[in-house]
């Protein structure tokens, strides 16, 4: 591999220097040259990259969130969608991000607890878990399995299987808690 010249060093010096904020220490048990790769993978990955100004928009994420998922069947306790892994919800790697991932698992669960709790309670979301078996790649599409594990007078939990529709391969699970709040009557 070639040594990069002075000149090009500098410019990446000058750039990874960008991603740290003023207030950033670094360890000192942290040898130059290890430092030096965690910044180049933080920019190569797009750390600290600013957001488009279309994309810095209420409800952007929303609308991407809804042009990625369908459903499939809603029944009591019951949800199923298919969701698309597309570029725009797809990491570093080419695979579905994490967060996007999140966001997806948070609506669908939502839904899926709203069969069960009634229309007179609110719900809010006190906990989210997820375990990343596999990866899924841009353009597939995978099958969301939703179901209300438990439902009490102030609990709901929801389970997700994300599987892939080609193979049904699990490739994500996720599980969320959320606490039912009766409406406020004024």
């Amino acid at each position: 591999m070639a040594k990069p010249s002075s000149s090009s060093s500098d410019s990446l010096r000058e750039s990874i220097n960008a991603l740290l904020s003023p207030t950033a220490e670094i360890s000192k048990d942290l040898s130059p040259e290890l430092v030096d790769r965690l910044l180049i993978f933080l920019s190569n990955v797009g750390v600290s990259n600013p957001i488009p100004d279309h994309c810095n928009t209420k409800g952007f994420l929303s609308d991407v969130i809804s042009a990625v998922l369908k459903p499939l069947t809603i029944s009591r306790g019951q949800l199923t969608c298919l969701l698309t892994v597309k570029p725009v919800i797809s990491n570093f790697y080419a695979t579905l991000h994490g967060g996007a991932l999140a966001a997806v698992a948070e609506t669908i669960s939502i839904v899926c607890a709203k069969t069960v709790v009634g229309d007179d309670k609110e719900i809010f979301l006190g906990e989210q878990s997820f375990s990343y078996l596999s990866g899924a790649s841009i353009d597939a599409e995978v099958i969301a399995d939703a179901k209300v594990v438990r439902s009490g007078r102030n609990l709901t939990v929801v389970s997700i299987d994300f599987k892939l529709k080609k193979t049904q391969k699990l490739v994500y699970t996720a599980r969320a808690t959320f606490y039912n709040m009766p409406v406020s009557k004024l």
